[in-house]
């Protein structure tokens, strides 16, 4: 429980003092948009290595080699935690935006953090509004910037388990035209879900497997795109876990 009482005072303090700073990147961005985005960066993924530490949280990461750094990406994962977006983001090569549900634009000073690297929310009840999503995805991925989906559009709460892919998650890849990097999760829950409200030590590990670039797929494939990439996270998935944890 300790864990837990000191993330939250972290995240709430960074948050609050962090207020300044968000004034400062809002001005910055006024005149020069793409130092603001570095800045932000920087500045989120230091926090959210501060909170990494302090949950005791070990990763370890795989394939990072296989992630492209000449083009933007389409990140696409299994969802288990709420910290894989913590335990993924200190890792990305540049500039990446998440896809979050709308709900999390219930948190003010979280959610211009968030705007700042970029990221997206998603009306999962609403059809109109998530394809404007989508969209928004794929100019964020023309114009350089990374995106990262979790398809299964929401946590998985049972454990070794996959939910359906949606396919409208990979058309930011198709219409813009940047590769898939499947992102395998394995252990995540084990550093707070498992047991809900303590945060645990615990092992996680990350594998990024190499990049689908979707005009090579066959048709078959392609045409079913979200079951071709959760097999593959599904078999990543199950050797990692035999590898580590058996």
């Amino acid at each position: 429980m300790i864990r837990f009482i000191f993330v939250i005072i972290f995240v709430v303090l960074f948050l609050v003092l962090s207020i300044p700073l968000l004034i400062a990147e809002w001005i910055i961005g006024k005149f020069n948009p793409t130092v603001k985005g570095k800045s932000s960066l920087a500045i989120v993924n230091w926090a959210f290595r501060r909170v990494i530490q302090l949950s005791g949280t070990k990763v370890i990461a795989i394939g990072e080699e296989n992630i492209p750094t000449d083009t933007a990406v389409l990140y696409v994962g299994n969802h288990r935690s709420f910290f894989d977006i913590i335990l993924t983001y200190v890792r990305v090569p540049r500039m990446t935006g998440y896809v979050a549900k709308k709900e999390m634009l219930r948190y003010p000073l979280l959610l211009h953090w968030m705007k700042n690297l970029h990221c997206l929310f998603l009306d999962r009840q609403n059809i109109k509004e998530g394809l404007k999503t989508i969209l928004a995805g794929v100019e964020k991925v023309k114009q350089g910037i990374s995106m990262c989906i979790f398809p299964e559009g929401t946590r998985n709460k049972v454990p070794d388990t996959f939910l359906p892919f949606h396919e409208g998650s990979f058309k930011i890849a198709e219409k813009g035209g940047v590769p898939v990097i499947p992102m395998t999760i394995v252990n995540s829950a084990a550093v707070f879900e498992d047991h809900f409200p303590k945060i645990k030590k615990a092992t996680v590990v990350i594998e990024y497997g190499k990049p689908i670039y979707l005009d090579q797929l066959d048709k078959e494939n392609r045409k079913n795109l979200g079951t071709y990439v959760c097999g593959i996270i599904s078999d990543t998935y199950f050797t990692n876990k035999e590898k580590y944890f058996s």
